[in-house]
């Protein structure tokens, strides 16, 4: 299974949607807050089904969960915004919550600093942000995995 991985579009999403209709559809969107409206407009113009989580921005909309457990082709799939666990200062307390799940991957943003490593037998993702990059390189970036029988992930940039 193919999946983008968004987060952090704060009301931006042009560039993200165009890049998204330029490359091979996915089978899902993953977006993981600021701005919800930002996730049910990209699943409205690109016809992917797109499973949104609410960031700290995302305060008004209860109808949407701030973590939610996924279980794609028999993975463990822990998707946050990430600000509830001070993705800000560090990983560790996500990774925390992921191995009380079982989880074999972390999806969170916040940061908008992309980032792709292991640790724990978990394989932990930030995509970054398409709009309002933060870091040493400072590229606008989402991610892709693919799930089958192993997990793989890639962080993308946008020209």
């Amino acid at each position: 299974m193919r999946i983008f991985v968004i987060s952090d579009t704060h009301g931006r999403t042009d560039r993200i949607i165009s890049k998204i209709k330029q490359m091979e559809e996915p089978d899902l969107i993953i977006h993981l807050g600021d701005y919800v409206e930002d996730g049910l407009k990209i699943e409205e113009e690109t016809y992917v089904e797109t499973i949104i989580v609410k960031g700290n921005g995302d305060y008004f909309h209860t109808e949407f969960n701030e973590d939610e457990l996924l279980t794609i082709n028999n993975k463990k799939v822990f998707i946050s915004h990430g600000h509830n666990y001070n993705v800000q200062y560090g990983e560790d307390n996500i990774i925390y919550k992921a191995l009380e799940l079982g989880a074999d991957l972390i999806l969170f943003g916040h940061t908008h600093v992309p980032r792709l490593f292991e640790e724990a037998g978990i394989l932990v993702m930030n995509p970054g942000s398409p709009t309002f990059p933060r870091g040493f390189r400072g590229s606008k970036t989402f991610g892709i995995i693919e799930i089958d029988e192993e997990i793989s992930g890639e962080i993308i940039e946008i020209e």
